[in-house]
């Protein structure tokens, strides 16, 4: 994952963010973009003397870890980061590193803090500045059963905890600093302010990462890319796909087609949507394929989630092949990848994930259609591909939807998926999310949905036995869906949800909230 030399980071300012395998490693990334500064996430055991001069960062974040550095195989930098002579900030397990490695002792006991905590400043330094002044107490987020026993030659504590004598600790002369609690996390109440300390006041970064400037940089390096080849693009209707599409149009213009494949599973008019901005407002080419038939036919019968998943993945790849191949095929393919999924290609322990469910992606296109890829949102992450969005002047509508699975409705639909489910599952969500828009409440909710369960129940509706369907409504909050709790509406809106749903779609006679969150669940139901 080192970068190469056409990258982003060689028109910028740029942190080298090491990873030792913290859940929230891409929540210190988010902040730093948000504070205008461009970096890269990259797994310890890829840091090199050659990567440092490579990337040339202009600071360093060591992030958390689950592991002991007194293990055998415990994580460790490597001495280039320490030896580069750039300002070095370490997290709770980068802050145990550093100490470990530079001379100090960290030890496992009793003194464990996990949650809310408040620390207090001991003496002045540049990375307090704005903070715990006059004897102010601030929430951070400790997560740690290890602690420093002893410090490193040089340090020196500038705040505390009871539960931690070194909550942050700093050698100046090197810009070494150290937090044995998260800074990225939101429940740290001004850990934005800490790093923007870090980055603004003791690195010096002025910050120069921008949207705008990401953008002609994008067309320009599309440009260079694809030359006057062909690009075809899978178009889905959600944020990545369109975004990407409109940037490439924008690049190159009619050298890109873009291909758009109903599957029968979409949401209420969605197709109509889709087409009519892509072909309509920007001109874009662009092949609609109504392929429902094809797609509810094969999937007749199947309960089992995966073998849904698997289907729709393998007859989508067959639809756009067949597709691309009409229209003379193409150079290039263009997908909608997001700097997460380079990331999470790349475990920072080098062993493998655990895999919860798969997932519908057109990966197994390049190889067999024999096309070069385009990816020009590969650096971004999701609220940053919606910020491009509102740069290219798509409408809102596109740009701050909720996501949407892939295999669209099938997954919604628990059990055998028949045409007339989806048409009252689409029916159903439509009202729903409605709803959820007149309240003024959808850019609150990260996704929110409606799933048709294969349970029936029975009901009375003007005094006559039904005997109908379950409808199971779904709301999330969530910075990146890697974790989310369910929303909390009053009872009043879900009544009146539950009412509309009951009234004016047929074969639903009962509405239920789900407020499981993740985990344990997962956000989607299959």
């Amino acid at each position: 994952m080192a970068s190469k030399p056409d990258s982003v980071a060689d028109k910028h300012e740029h942190v080298l963010i090491v990873d030792f395998g913290s859940q929230v490693t891409q929540l210190i990334a988010r902040r730093l973009r948000e504070l205008g500064v461009y970096c890269e996430i990259h797994p310890f055991n890829k840091v090199d003397r050659d990567l440092l001069q490579a990337f040339n960062p202009k600071a360093v974040i060591l992030s958390g870890g689950p592991a002991s550095v007194y293990w055998d195989d415990a994580p460790m930098a490597d001495q280039a980061v320490f030896d580069f002579g750039v300002p070095v900030l370490g997290i709770c397990y980068g802050q145990q590193v550093m100490m470990h490695q530079l001379g100090g002792r960290v030890e496992g006991g009793t003194s464990r803090e996990f949650g809310r905590a408040f620390i207090e400043k001991v003496v002045d330094d540049p990375f307090l500045s704005g903070l715990l002044e006059n004897g102010e107490h601030e929430q951070v987020w400790m997560s740690h059963g290890d602690h420093v026993a002893e410090m490193a030659p040089g340090f020196g504590v500038i705040a505390k905890s009871p539960g931690a004598p070194y909550a942050i600790i700093a050698d100046p002369e090197r810009r070494f600093y150290g937090t044995q609690f998260h800074p990225e996390v939101v429940h740290t109440t001004n850990g934005r302010q800490l790093l923007r300390n870090f980055i603004h006041g003791v690195a010096g970064l002025k910050g120069d990462w921008t949207m705008a400037a990401y953008r002609a940089e994008a067309i320009d390096k599309i440009r260079a890319q694809v030359g006057d080849g062909k690009v075809i693009c899978g178009l889905s209707g959600g944020v990545d796909s369109s975004v990407a599409a409109v940037l490439i149009h924008e690049a190159i213009g009619d050298q890109l087609t873009c291909v758009y494949v109903d599957h029968g599973l979409m949401r209420l008019n969605e197709s109509e949507e889709v087409v009519g901005l892509f072909r309509d407002h920007y001109n874009i080419p662009l092949v609609h394929v109504d392929a429902s038939d094809l797609f509810l036919g094969e999937l007749a019968g199947v309960s089992d989630p995966e073998q849904k998943r698997k289907t729709i993945g393998r007859l989508f790849i067959d639809v756009f092949e067949a597709e691309a191949k009409k229209i003379g095929g193409a150079d290039y393919l263009a997908q909608g990848t997001l700097y997460p999924d380079v990331i999470e290609s790349v475990s920072p322990t080098g062993g493998p994930s655990h895999t919860i469910k798969s997932h519908h992606n057109v990966g197994g296109l390049p190889e067999r259609m024999n096309m070069k890829l385009v990816e020009p949102l590969r650096d971004l992450f999701k609220d940053e591909v919606r910020v491009l969005g509102r740069e290219l002047g798509l409408p809102e509508a596109f740009v701050g939807r909720h996501p949407f699975p892939g295999p669209g409705l099938a997954i919604r639909i628990p059990g055998e998926i028949t045409r007339e489910k989806a048409d009252t599952l689409r029916k159903a969500d439509a009202i729903y999310i409605e709803e959820i828009k007149a309240a003024g409440l959808y850019d609150e909710i990260w996704q929110a949905f409606s799933v048709l369960l294969p349970v029936n129940t029975v009901g009375v509706m003007g005094d006559v036995r039904t005997y109908e369907a379950v409808l199971a409504l779904r709301a999330v909050t969530s910075t990146d869906g890697m974790t989310a709790d369910y929303y909390p509406y009053d009872h009043a809106f879900l009544g009146r949800v539950a009412t509309r749903i009951i009234n004016e779609v047929k074969g639903v006679n009962r509405v239920v909230y789900d407020v499981t969150s993740k985990p344990p669940g997962t956000i989607e139901w299959e």
